[in-house]
């Protein structure tokens, strides 16, 4: 069976990395269309793009950019939405505070790595706390981000978490319920799999080398 959907996009995790373990998670096939910098650089390709920018993701013919959005497709179309109008709206709350952290980590990581990070570093536990409080109201941060199922905001934490895990290892220390939801989410065996692969291990993290 031909896998339904398609990612195109550059050859590193970058922001279609939560797109990926959602699928992988959910059991889903996908193609990836590799863009590299030398055909983005020719231009055709980026005056295509809506907004002239990567990831694109096709659903047969329905086209769609943007990370967020396409993560709230998917989540749409896969019971990933919470499971009442509530759920949803703390979901795109948590969702919005995640592409906050990622802002600053992209800032960091392309415009001021090496002057910024142990700033950057010092700064974190602030930026990773709401997380932490926000598993502990949910469950005792024995279960999600939001409810009693996993979202969509799970895969895009996830790997958020996993971003900073690289660049600050001991960044969970103090953030005991974090470092278990990470660990926990790692370990559902697609997940896990997916992880594991070679695919994901040869991806870089950025486009720039650095991490």
């Amino acid at each position: 069976m031909p896998a339904r959907y398609t990612l195109v996009y550059f050859p590193v995790r970058g922001r279609g990395e939560a797109t990926r373990l959602l699928l992988a998670d959910q059991g889903q096939q996908w193609t990836e269309d590799v863009v590299t910098g030398e055909i983005w650089q020719k231009g055709d390709l980026k005056k295509s793009c809506l907004f002239g920018q990567l990831p694109k993701f096709q659903d047969g013919d329905f086209v769609l950019y943007q990370s967020n959005a396409i993560l709230c497709y998917l989540a749409r179309n896969h019971g990933l939405y919470g499971e009442n109008d509530r759920e949803a709206t703390l979901l795109d709350m948590v969702n919005d505070a995640v592409e906050d952290l990622r802002l600053k980590y992209v800032r960091l990581i392309y415009q001021n790595y090496d002057a910024g990070k142990a700033e950057y570093i010092e700064a974190l536990p602030a930026q990773l706390r709401p997380f932490e409080t926000l598993l502990a109201q949910n469950d005792g941060g024995k279960s999600f981000i939001v409810g009693k199922k996993i979202s969509f905001v799970d895969y895009n934490l996830l790997d958020i978490l996993h971003l900073h895990l690289v660049l600050a290892p001991d960044c969970l220390a103090s953030f005991p319920l974090l470092a278990g939801y990470v660990q926990r989410l790692n370990n559902r065996p697609q997940l896990k799999a997916y992880l594991e692969s070679d695919a994901r291990k040869q991806r870089p993290i950025n486009g720039n080398g650095k991490q």
